[in-house]
């Protein structure tokens, strides 16, 4: 089993329960051969300190794997990078206590926010990749963000072809990840 704890971006923000990321990500594995069960631990609004404090419960001890998509809401709001950057080692750390491997869904800051922002923000996965030798996809939102094609009218979320394409381009990165893990 595979959980993906994440955000809005991936528990499939205004989608039916079959056109979010996880339900066409398992779609997509299955086709190629994975016999994967992928579960939904997304919640609309939560940023990584939200995701820590329900990372017990949202993650069960038999998953074989989690992709961790958290940041976009820290970043939405402006919060200091130290924040984020904190509770994700946190939930690394812990996963990692529960012998769970991680895969990092990296995220970019909007430019608004300024270069120093967006550099400290965009930081955080590479260094928390690195520190804790894990599988990274560095931007979670690759070939969807500002596509208003495959966005929702809000502009921020992905419609069901984006969540395809998100998932066609995280896919390689998956299969890399699901090959590393050892049967649980």
């Amino acid at each position: 089993m595979l959980v993906v704890l994440g955000d809005s971006l991936s528990a499939g923000y205004n989608l039916p329960g079959d056109k979010a990321f996880p339900a066409v990500l398992e779609k997509a594995l299955r086709v190629r051969g994975h016999n994967v069960k992928v579960v939904n631990a997304g919640v609309s609004g939560d940023t990584t300190t939200g995701g820590l404090e329900r990372l017990d419960w949202s993650v069960p001890d038999n998953a074989s794997g989690v992709i961790v998509e958290l940041g976009a809401n820290d970043m939405l709001r402006g919060v200091d990078p130290a924040i984020p950057r904190d509770a994700l080692d946190k939930i690394i750390t812990r996963l990692k206590a529960r012998g769970i491997p991680v895969l990092l869904a990296g995220m970019r800051a909007a430019p608004n926010l300024g270069g120093r922002y967006s550099d400290d923000f965009e930081s955080i996965y590479q260094d928390l990749a690195k520190r804790h030798n894990l599988a990274l996809y560095p931007f979670f939102l690759d070939g969807v963000a500002g596509e208003r094609n495959l966005l929702l009218p809000d502009g921020m979320h992905p419609n069901p072809v984006g969540v395809q394409m998100m998932v066609s381009r995280i896919l390689p990165t998956v299969e890399q990840f699901l090959a590393s893990l050892t049967p649980r």
